[in-house]
């Protein structure tokens, strides 16, 4: 599925443009239980078979047929009882059970019944496993499918899409083959129902290859089946399958529905193909489904992701209903791009609509902190989100706080705070440490850092490399060269730079020193007139944390192959004057590199905005966004 070539971007859209259908089905919501459940102690009671059905049973029948509320739902339940229906009874049970999982009703109550009922049969079964699939604890689901193989009870064509949907919410990829093969020498691998559940599980365990192999063996395939595998592909950062495979969606005269939608917006914002998802924008419009909330979500997501802030902000002010999840998307989005005060402002405005934020809320809130620089405002924040909501701090926020003391050059006091906290702190944590000892210049700490990282995930080649630099800025040569031979000698490489540019709609991607592009020649010509015209703006590089084994040259030439110059050398040779240019790059932008760009930005009069690992840079007239404090 992998692809070096530019991504075609209008043929993906063409698909779409050529469905005519108005009527798409909306987004809809999966109901979930929000009740724990009770441990299994043992297997319903197999007796005496079931009585014939007397009236007053049919009526109870009846009403739970009719049933449309919990409340009302145990009138009945107390009125079978009143009247001598018996809970075992087989036709009593599986309708009392059903009707209280169609209700989302508590699955311990559930349980309560099932175990009373004598003679269970697999429609009583496969509702208990479906009730818990669909819970916010799925465990119970596999205990209940063990239960019935131990009963003998044989599985039906509804067993495995309910069981696998369990698994795939457990992530737990052991048992979901396990439940592959049984669905094999059962006979049901071969339907498309559990052929969807299977693509859906792998695609849910991060297993995107395992998903596209049973998407290429099924015939025919439904448009379930073709949103399963793109929604896996794009969930799993792989967005140019996501796009490729619609495309061949489209061609295979496959109508796409508001699921579809979504996960193509998702594929755009990881790419930063904003012409893309502006189209799917009109097209959703067209169709009626820009007001749904999951869409209108997706396109907050979208356009925050592709660095135009002010279209997030208006697609939220034109949705006639926000979640919570809305707001969080655009106070994430107005801090990575650099506007952390109107993030908060935001927040503000959430806490006085009386809403109640997320976790991942305040994981904005800390974000925008960080990224302005607000230590004291961080700190109060973190505080509140404890004593005024309730909210356990997690492993998440803690980074945060750690990034925020370390972005203020604050590193002995990240370090003290790394200390305090009563998690265990994990590789992220640290690795931020070792960041901010990298860009401050703290040895002792960073190598304290490292020694953690060293035990907590000693394969991860970004670690190496922020110690390497962390040298470098000290003129700490040989150490420079004892870490890159440790990188050596443990197979360790270094993770190449690239960067993502959408123009004439098609999405490029260059790499650092790559010269394979159609148009490498003319893109290295600009690269060199983009030099000599920084330097008559006094441009000098900044070639501290390059190998010093190699002359000044060929230092500042390795600096001019950086992926994101590439990039913007092609767009300028590409694309009309004045036309903004959005890189997205996978690494932390360097000195020399934001330097550059914002030099870049002044003589050629382009607004340019980089995505890079963790932030926007919006450089415009000689300055960025971040006021360099990045």
């Amino acid at each position: 599925m992998h692809s070096k070539q530019p991504i075609s971007l209008i043929s993906a859209f063409l698909c779409l443009c050529s469905t005519t259908s108005p009527n798409l089905p909306f987004l809809s919501k999966h109901s979930s239980f929000y009740f724990s459940t009770q441990s299994h102690s043992h297997i319903p009671s197999i007796i005496s078979p079931p009585t014939p059905k007397s009236p007053t049973l049919k009526r109870c029948i009846a009403l739970l047929q009719t049933c449309n509320s919990k409340p009302k739902l145990k009138q009945i339940h107390a009125f079978s009882i009143r009247n001598g229906v018996p809970l075992s009874n087989p036709d009593m049970g599986k309708h009392l059970i059903f009707s209280l999982v169609s209700l989302s009703g508590p699955m311990s109550y559930a349980h309560h019944m099932f175990y009373q009922i004598h003679h269970p049969n697999i429609f009583t079964w496969n509702t208990m496993i479906r009730g818990y699939a669909e819970s916010e604890n799925p465990q119970p689901a596999i205990h209940i499918h063990d239960q019935m193989r131990i009963s003998s009870i044989q599985p039906d064509t509804h067993t495995y899409p309910f069981l696998l949907k369990a698994v795939a919410k457990l992530m737990a990829v052991k048992e979901g083959g396990k439940i592959h093969s049984q669905t094999v020498r059962n006979g049901f691998e071969s339907l498309s129902f559990v052929q969807n559940s299977l693509i859906h599980l792998y695609a849910a365990c991060g297993l995107t290859d395992n998903a596209y192999k049973m998407f290429e063996s099924m015939t025919p395939r439904d448009l379930v089946t073709w949103n399963s595998v793109i929604n896996g592909f794009a969930i799993n950062g792989r967005p140019n399958e996501a796009l490729t495979l619609f495309r061949q969606m489209g061609l295979e005269g496959v109508e796409p529905d508001g699921f579809t939608m979504v996960s193509l917006l998702s594929s755009c914002a990881e790419l930063g193909a904003l012409a893309l998802g502006r189209r799917v924008h009109v097209y959703l419009m067209k169709v009626g489904l820009s007001g749904n909330l999951h869409a209108g979500n997706a396109l907050i997501d979208l356009y925050a992701k592709c660095g135009s802030i002010r279209e997030a902000h208006r697609v939220f002010d034109e949705m006639g209903v926000r979640s919570v999840v809305s707001w969080t998307s655009l106070i994430v989005g107005l801090a990575v791009n650099g506007f952390g005060k109107e993030a908060l402002q935001l927040f503000g405005v959430l806490e006085r609509e009386r809403l109640m934020p997320s976790e991942i809320t305040f994981i904005g809130v800390l974000y925008a902190c960080s990224h302005c620089g607000m230590v004291d405002e961080g700190f109060r924040y973190f505080k509140r989100m404890r004593e005024e909501y309730g909210i356990v701090p997690k492993i998440e926020h803690y980074g945060c706080m750690v990034d925020l003391l370390g972005r203020a050059g604050l590193v002995e006091e990240a370090h003290d705070f790394i200390t305090k906290i009563t998690l265990e702190p994990n590789a992220v944590i640290w690795r931020t440490l070792l960041g901010a000892c990298a860009i401050n210049g703290h040895v002792a700490l960073g190598e304290v850092a490292r020694a953690h990282l060293a035990r907590l995930d000693p394969k991860h080649c970004g670690d190496y490399v922020l110690l390497s630099n962390l040298y470098a800025s000290e003129g700490r040569w040989l150490d420079v060269h004892r870490v890159r031979k440790t990188m050596l000698r443990e197979g360790v490489k270094k993770a190449p730079g690239h960067s993502l540019l959408e123009v004439g709609n098609c999405v490029h991607e260059f790499v650092m020193g790559d010269r394979s592009h159609p148009q490498s020649e003319e893109i290295i010509d600009m690269l060199e007139e983009i030099t000599r015209l920084l330097k008559l703006e006094g441009y000098v590089p900044r070639t501290s944390n390059v190998l010093a084994d190699i002359e000044e040259e060929e230092k500042e030439n390795a600096l001019s192959y950086h992926s994101e110059k590439l990039a913007i050398a092609f767009a300028l040779i590409s694309t009309a004057p004045g036309t903004p240019i959005r890189i997205i790059k996978n690494l932390r932008v360097c000195a020399d590199c934001h330097l550059a760009t914002k030099l870049i930005s002044k003589v050629f009069d382009r607004e340019i905005v980089v995505r890079d690992r963790s932030r926007f840079h919006h450089f415009r007239d000689g300055s960025c966004s971040c006021k360099d404090y990045w």
